[in-house]
């Protein structure tokens, strides 16, 4: 449902987002894949675990993204332990960060690459994690 001031008699439409299942085929190994890069940053397996069901939460369908529905959206989600997840659990984040900048420089880095800023949507923290990387 879109809301009333991005129809198509507005300026401009937002495409339709008309997934199938075979669309999203194998994306949960990738996500878990791409989670285990981050495996380094977390003393505990808990945490661990509970990093992928953020990410897989974010990822659904629901149209409210807190702890509880993404919980309970996640097979065998566990409210309390994703909200101390988000608000106790200690990661090592210059070790994240290291990570992250080891995928954009492997994405995006070259010897003989540029950097373009285009100030329309980017953030500080992103530039910054480009450069970086880069």
């Amino acid at each position: 449902m879109l809301p009333a001031c991005r129809t198509g008699g507005e300026g401009f439409a937002i495409p339709t987002f008309d997934l199938v299942p075979s669309d999203v085929e194998g994306l949960m190994e990738e996500l878990w894949a791409f989670q285990s890069i981050f495996h380094d940053c977390f003393a505990r397996s808990e945490p661990r675990a509970h990093f992928f069901d953020y990410m897989v939460g974010q990822f659904s369908h629901l149209a409210r993204k807190s702890i509880e529905p993404m919980a309970l959206q996640v097979e065998g989600g566990n409210i309390r332990g994703l909200q101390r997840f988000i608000s106790d659990d200690v990661w090592d984040e210059e070790q994240m960060l290291w990570n992250y900048h080891q995928l954009v420089a492997d994405a995006m880095g070259a010897p003989d690459g540029v950097l373009m800023f285009d100030e329309s949507g980017c953030n500080f923290a992103g530039i910054v994690a480009v450069i970086f990387a880069l």
